[in-house]
């Protein structure tokens, strides 16, 4: 049948003639028919085709084929037509088929197209809500095909998604410098705190008051004998602060809390309305701190003090250790939380609590009887009074009240330390937390813990003196706590802390002091390496590859010193020395330091380039990635550089820069036969000489990205160096000069007025008494007042009238008729 289609296809397009009346059908059956019936025939026609019959394409993964060819005869296409002449009519329609690649392009499968309508369906992705009915053949229950008719209703399903943790603002430069600042100044509170309990627990009388608590045994144990063992008194030593320990914890009263940690608010708006606990201790001075020692009631902070006193009222050389709490400056720590809120109605437990023990005031259910005597069945039970067991407890004694508990961290903050002589060692004493005796390792408190963190211990001896021991009391110094240190939050940290305990120092070093500083740097070394990834970053011995900064590179050759791993599953890697790390730089950098890279170099490392900001027709900056040069910008150590050197100075001629001066980034800088003079005015000087100079840029001063060069002083030849350097002090000299002079001629034109004004007094005061001279100076002083009050209330009107109704005004003046011009009218 296809066969025979086309031999007629080509007898129509050589007659053009046809009857009118065929034409007039056909005509008349093509209004009848839809255009879009007639393209499905034409393409149904197309399909039947022999040379549409090819395998088809190669499938796509994770699509379905197209529907196989066989089914075209499912259209019926030949029983809608009465016979072959509407097919020859059909068929002859000019109707251009779609393009195939098209079709290959954009439509490959149906997938393709239910994937594009999910595109432009604007539904949340969330789960469909199970309230949405459909029948089996997929069709809504209702059965309507309006839009309005399928509703969404996502009320009844709620997805619990799971809480996440609200990410805390990073840190910039500016609030880390602010918190470094508050860090340290909070330190230095912290040790002056601390040095004047230390100065209290000397006092005379506070330890008169103490003395009395230890018994003659004690103070024989506490001082031990000299002709005993170095072990016997040292164990001397020992049960004699057991014995007092334990006397001191029995009779000692905890009521108050002491210092914790501080922390920092998450918002500002937690801090308005804060109050400290109620159970807070509460500032002491030193009156204070002496009825202290006579009630032995505060806080553990109090109660570690005073037992300071007592060990030195016995003779025992104690120092007072504290463990300081200063606000940190590192992001991750706890926050201060919310404060709390105010209780509404009370508990149950409360109220009952709040009730006295023996009140006759409160009834019990039996006394109120209403309801038993409801239940009791007869007419005249209303009357009936229910009678009251008598209690044994019925006296008038009331219980004694309960001790509130206080909540502190199970770790001390302050503790006491005690010289054994025999060893030449400091032992921590801490009888009222822990209990313990010569035993550090349980001073230390969990990273986990709240209220307490050790960061800063500083012992205080009897004179005042302050020395840092924090890492006799930590296990982890390098890989932990230096972290939470100054020491590594600004490159001169370490160098502030020792400034800062400097103060508390004698000022020289005793052989105590040696032995104590041997002790701590060996127990610095004897620190083992750490067993997780994180504590390897900033340590000061170790060092990984993932940890090195933009600008650090290890050296050629370095050996490992062991592994680490990332978890259980984690790959290993490499853990190298700290010594092995070298700081590379980039030409422009090392050139700035004075030093210049040799010939021939490989760069020891490449710095991915950065954006270059650019900006556009709008003023707006946008970065433009530059494809080609480099990989990046090379940086080399300091083993591949050398020092830097201008030409020489010959002649007297100074070498310069194209700019007409001479970079002096550091002093090994000035070249060979060249001297540098540090001066504003040697460039003036070696002008008015006539020799040859250069001024010397020593830097740039940077105002966002603008830099400008910095000029101070100026390099001239070696045999100019002692002749500008006499100008520059004849310069000085002349300029003193000058401000002398013109100083003088200040003070002496001050002085001829003030004798003109006497001289004028003198004339009009000549003939006058001096009784006359006085009232007349009362009645100008008086004067004077009055104008001035007068001028005060001028300017409190002129204000009334700026801040009334301007409906008055005019232009923004007041409009009266006896101003004229701003001058009052006589």
């Amino acid at each position: 049948m296809a066969g025979k289609k086309r031999p007629a296809s080509r007898n129509h397009a050589t007659s053009q003639t046809a009857g009118p009346s065929r034409s007039t059908r056909s005509s008349a059956r093509r209004s009848d028919v839809p255009d879009i019936y007639r393209e499905m025939l034409v393409e149904a026609a197309n399909t039947n085709s022999p040379e549409r019959e090819r395998p088809l394409k190669r499938r796509r993964p994770g699509q379905r084929n197209e529907q196989p060819p066989k089914k075209p005869a499912s259209l019926q296409v030949d029983p809608k037509i009465d016979n072959a002449e509407e097919d020859d009519d059909i068929q002859f329609e000019d109707v251009p088929p779609p393009a195939a690649t098209v079709q290959t392009m954009y439509r490959d499968s149906d997938d393709e197209e239910e994937d594009d309508d999910l595109q432009f369906e604007d539904v949340g992705l969330v789960l469909p809500s199970s309230n949405l009915d459909y029948t089996e053949d997929g069709n809504d229950g209702g059965g309507g095909d309006d839009n309005m008719d399928l509703e969404l209703n996502f009320s009844r399903t709620t997805i619990n998604t799971p809480k996440t943790a609200d990410r805390r603002k990073p840190m910039n430069k500016a609030e880390k410098d602010r918190r470094i600042e508050i860090h340290k100044t909070h330190l230095l509170c912290l040790l002056a705190h601390v040095a004047r309990r230390n100065r209290w627990c000397n006092d005379k009388v506070l330890q008169d008051d103490l003395q009395d608590l230890l018994t003659k045994k004690m103070v024989a144990y506490l001082n031990p004998r000299p002709n005993l063992t170095q072990f016997g008194r040292a164990q001397s030593l020992k049960d004699g602060l057991q014995q007092a320990g334990t006397m001191y914890k029995t009779k000692f009263q905890i009521t108050e809390r002491g210092i914790r940690r501080a922390l920092w608010a998450d918002n500002e708006e937690y801090l308005q309305n804060y109050q400290l606990p109620d159970d807070a201790e509460s500032p002491m001075e030193k009156p204070d701190f002496r009825e202290a020692a006579k009630t032995l009631r505060g806080s553990r902070d109090i109660g570690a003090q005073l037992y300071c006193a007592l060990l030195r009222s016995a003779g025992v050389e104690a120092r007072l250790v504290c463990s300081l709490q200063p606000l940190a400056f590192a992001p991750g720590g706890p926050p201060l939380g919310k404060p709390p809120k105010k209780k509404g109605k009370l508990s149950i437990e409360e109220q009952y609590a709040r009730i006295t023990k023996y009140d006759s005031s409160f009834e019990s259910p039996a006394a109120t009887g209403s309801p038993i005597r409801r239940r009791l069945g007869h007419p005249n039970a209303a009357a009936f009074q229910v009678p009251t067991v008598p209690t044994a407890g019925s006296s008038s004694r009331q219980a004694p009240p309960v001790p509130k508990k206080i909540r502190e961290s199970p770790y001390p903050i302050y503790w006491v330390e005690v010289l054994d002589e025999a060893h030449q060692k400091w032992q921590p004493a801490d009888p009222l937390v822990t209990d313990s005796f010569w035993k550090p390792q349980k001073l230390e408190p969990p990273a986990s813990d709240r209220e307490n963190s050790m960061a800063y211990v500083v012992a205080f001896d009897a004179d005042g003196v302050a020395k840092d021991v924090t890492r006799r009391y930590t296990k982890a110094y390098n890989a932990k706590t230096r972290k939470l240190r100054i020491e590594s939050a600004v490159a001169i940290g370490d160098r502030w802390w020792r400034k800062a305990l400097r103060t508390f120092s004698r000022g020289f070093t005793t052989d105590l002091d040696q032995i104590e500083d041997n002790e701590l740097t060996a127990i610095e070394l004897r620190e083992p390496m750490p067993r997780n990834v994180a504590d390897f970053k900033d340590h000061p011995i170790y060092a990984l590859e993932r940890h090195l900064r933009m600008n650090e590179v290890l050296v050629p050759g370095a050996s490992p010193s062991g592994t680490v791993g990332a978890g259980s599953t984690g790959p290993l890697e490499k853990i190298y020395r700290r010594r092995d790390v070298r700081i590379a730089h980039t030409r422009e950098k090392w050139y700035r330091k004075g030093r210049e890279v040799l010939g021939n170099e490989i760069p020891a490392k490449f710095l991915p380039k950065r954006a270059k900001q650019k900006v556009d027709a709008f003023g707006d900056e946008m970065e433009d990635y530059d494809d080609g040069g480099t990989v990046g910008t090379p940086i080399y150590t300091e083993d591949q550089t050398v020092p830097f050197r201008h030409p020489p100075v010959v002649d007297g001629r100074v070498p310069k820069n194209r700019f007409g001066n001479l970079d002096i980034y550091v002093p090994s800088m000035v070249p060979e036969g060249g001297a540098y003079v540090v001066d504003e005015l040697a460039a003036r000087a070696a002008f008015i000489l006539g020799v040859d100079y250069a001024p010397a840029l020593t830097g740039f001063h940077f105002s966002g990205r603008q830099g400008t060069a910095v000029l101070h002083g100026a390099v001239v030849a070696a045999e100019n160096e002692e002749a500008v350097r006499a100008v520059i002090v004849g310069l000085n000299d002349h300029a003193a000069e000058l401000e002398r002079e013109r100083r003088t001629r200040e003070v002496l034109k001050a002085w001829r007025l003030f004798l003109m004004s006497l001289r004028v007094r003198q004339r009009i005061w000549a003939d006058v008494d001096s009784e006359e001279e006085a009232n007349a100076r009362d009645a100008t002083e008086a004067d004077g007042d009055e104008a001035m009050a007068h001028t005060h209330d001028l300017e409190d009107e002129a204000q009334q009238s700026d801040t009334s109704d301007l409906s008055d005004e005019a232009g923004g003046f007041m409009v009266d008729d006896d101003l004229a011009g701003g001058f009052m009218m006589d």
